[in-house]
């Protein structure tokens, strides 16, 4: 009998980075796991005063409309707070695929990797 490897579930986590400030997203995330803790670490990055945050994708292997909606929701309040939000990658298939089927991709900076990301 073979186990069956259980999908981890999402979640999202402030980390602390030197100029910017870095938010990292994994496994799968949705509305009921990730997605929450997204909006709470975006939420929490303004107050750190960095010019810029990376959303770090990573290791996120499934996103659903709660995310994409989550991203799109702190994108306008970065800009309005004038703080540049970047996605970084390398995005998987599931997450690029939220991306170009929802039209989005263009509503974001989006960057290969963490450190192209810290970089531009």
């Amino acid at each position: 009998m073979t186990e069956r490897k259980r999908p981890a579930r999402g979640t999202a986590f402030l980390v602390r980075a030197e100029g910017f400030t870095l938010v990292r997203v994994r496994g799968e995330a949705d509305e009921n796991s990730g997605a929450p803790e997204l909006a709470e670490a975006l939420g929490n990055a303004l107050h750190e005063g960095k010019e810029r945050t990376v959303v770090d994708l990573s290791e996120t292997e499934f996103a659903d409309s709660a995310v994409l909606h989550t991203l799109l929701d702190a994108r306008e309040r970065h800009e309005d707070a004038g703080v540049e939000l970047v996605l970084a990658g390398p995005f998987s298939t599931p997450v690029r695929r939220l991306f170009d089927v929802t039209g989005t991709a263009a509503a974001f900076a989006m960057t290969a990797s963490v450190e192209e990301a810290a970089a531009c």
